[in-house]
Formats: C-alpha cells, sequence, structure tokens
C-alpha cells in the first residue's frame, strides 16, 4: 500500500487551513495525512491538532526558509495568507510570494492558492464612488491577492476564488445587534443586492475536494460560493432560526459605513459596496454547483444558522462591534 500524501496546510489553526484540516482529519481512510502549518505550535488549536494525528510544523509566512523547511516532502500544499492581521496587501503579496517561492524549492506536486479578484477591473480607474486605499486598490485584500497569483507561474497551482464568509455575521461583529431601543437592527452598506456566502468549513472540504481529484485541477481557476441572498433575505432567515426579531434592516450608503475612517471600515465599506454595486459580476466568478460537486455536504444558509444558532444569538445580544 502506497505511503499517505502529506498535504501541508498554511493556517492551519486558523479559518479556511482549519476547515481543510478538518476534511483532511475526518478521512483517515482518503490518501492523505495533514501537515499543520503554524507560527506558535504550543497554543491550543495546534495542539489539538497534533492530538488528533496532524504533524505540527512551526514556520513564519514572513519567512521563505522556514516555508521550505516546513514543505519539504509534502505532496500538496495549501496557501492562504491573513490580510486581516495585518491590513497590508504588500505584506501579503509577499507572503504569497514566499509560499510560491517555497513550494517550487520543495517540488510539491499541487498547491491550491486561495485568492480573490481585482475589484479594480470592474470600474474606471477615474470612477469616484469609491476610495482608492493603499496607493493603489479598491479593496486590498481582494486586489492584491490577485495581483500574487503571478507569483505561482511554473508551480502547479489551482487558484481557488473564494468568497464572504457567513461565519463573519457572529465572529467579528457584522451580524445584526439588538438596539437601544431593544429592537434588533442590522447596518450593512450592500441595499438590497445579493451577498454571495459561503460557511467557512465548506471552503476547506471543497479544498480537500480538489486535492483528493488532482491533476485535472491543475492550471485551473475555480470559483466557490455556498448561496447567494440579500440582507432582508439573510434577516428574515436569522429570525426564524434565532427567535430573535424581527430584525430592522438598515441600507446605509458604503460613506456612511466608512464614516468611522478606520483601516476596517475602510476596507470592509469598499468590499460591501462591491457587493452592492456589482452583484452579477461578482456572482459570476463563483459557483455553488461546483462548490458541491467538491464537497457533498456543502451548507445553504439555513443549514448554517441552524448549526451556529447559539453563536448567533449570542452575538446578536453583544454590544455593538461597529
Amino acid at each position: 500500500m502506497a505511503a499517505p500524501k502529506i498535504i501541508a496546510v498554511c493556517g492551519a489553526t486558523g479559518a479556511q487551513g482549519g476547515g481543510l484540516m478538518e476534511a483532511i482529519l475526518s478521512d483517515p481512510n482518503g490518501g492523505f495525512v495533514a501537515r499543520a502549518i503554524t507560527r506558535e505550535p504550543s497554543k491550543a488549536r495546534a495542539q489539538a491538532l497534533a492530538a488528533r494525528g496532524a504533524e505540527v510544523v512551526q514556520a513564519e509566512l514572513d519567512d521563505v526558509e522556514s516555508l521550505k523547511r516546513a514543505f519539504a516532502g509534502a505532496h500538496a500544499v495549501y496557501g492562504v495568507t491573513a490580510f486581516w492581521d495585518y491590513f497590508s496587501a504588500a505584506r501579503e503579496q509577499s507572503q504569497a510570494k514566499n509560499i510560491a517561492d517555497a513550494a517550487r524549492q520543495a517540488d510539491v506536486e499541487h498547491v491550491i492558492w486561495s485568492t480573490l479578484e481585482d475589484t479594480r477591473d470592474y470600474m474606471q480607474a477615474d470612477d469616484t464612488r469609491m476610495p482608492i486605499l493603499q496607493a493603489k486598490y479598491r479593496v486590498p485584500h481582494m486586489d492584491g491577492k490577485d495581483e500574487a497569483n503571478a507569483f505561482f507561474q511554473g508551480v502547479p497551482t489551482t487558484f481557488l476564488v473564494t468568497t464572504f464568509y457567513w461565519d463573519n455575521f457572529y465572529a467579528v461583529g457584522l451580524g445584526p445587534r439588538k438596539g437601544a431601543d431593544g429592537q434588533y437592527e442590522w447596518a450593512l452598506p450592500v441595499g438590497n443586492s445579493k451577498v454571495v456566502g459561503i460557511a467557512v468549513e465548506d471552503i476547506g472540504r471543497a479544498a480537500y475536494g480538489i486535492f483528493k481529484a488532482g491533476t485535472p485541477y491543475i492550471g485551473k481557476t475555480v470559483g466557490i460560493c455556498g448561496e447567494a441572498l440579500t440582507a432582508p433575505e439573510m434577516a428574515a432567515k436569522i429570525t426564524e432560526v434565532t427567535g430573535l426579531g424581527p430584525i430592522r434592516y438598515n441600507a446605509v450608503t458604503p460613506d456612511d459605513f466608512r464614516a468611522a475612517n478606520t483601516k476596517e471600515t475602510d476596507e470592509m465599506g469598499n468590499m460591501f459596496q462591491v457587493f452592492r454595486d456589482f452583484p452579477g459580476e461578482f456572482q459570476a466568478k463563483r459557483s455553488a454547483e461546483v462548490a458541491r460537486q467538491l464537497n457533498p455536504q456543502l451548507q445553504s444558509f439555513d443549514q448554517f444558522l441552524a448549526k451556529h444558532k447559539d453563536q448567533m444569538i449570542a452575538a446578536m445580544n453583544a454590544a455593538p462591534a461597529w
């Protein structure tokens, strides 16, 4: 019997990487083993992966030599960066280059690079509907990833185009909140456009499906999503599942959302404006059907809410995050 093939997973204790780790570890007869790449192997989440049978290896995305050591002997690499930890497209691109260079050096047979599209393609350079960020980007965490695709030339890569995580509604304060008057309200600058989302664990499962399929996906761009719904549609479903509501939806303008003038609200304000102004173009790059082919367990928004009901209720009753 052939030895299991190693998948080295960047961000193994994070969102996307954590989903892929779960997919690999839940399939002990799948022919793959998981190597968790993490900055801090002593942390509880890394130790929990080790307890389940994962190999845990220390490496830094900013240190290409550590990545070369971490990828040695691996069949495949999952490359994902953590823009929201540092809010720098330049640093994210440097990390992407390190992943690509280390994978090339290690002669891995398959890389998945978790990427997004360049939103500047959706509008003219002189379009004034949203500010320019970090000197040249519309949505740095999206535009910069697309630019970083070039680093993977010559590396056997699948470009996995992801989308907005529904988990953000409870995890980072983007969901409905109870207002001072006791009414649940939700302020988002997306109008009535459909927001294309996914449960983050389903990204990991889809990535595992790509690795299992192997060669046919090398050199391909694959866009995935779970479901596309308007904010009022999501609000109604949240009320139905949690029993909290009705939720008053406030379709604030992107300028209102950006008014706090923080790196978070500037970045997300532009991102949400792309969702609002270019819903057709955004959705066309992503397919729930493709995601389901790769991951038969793909969740609908209803299924996601049922699974995370308690987290949603706790977040909706927490102090406002924004």
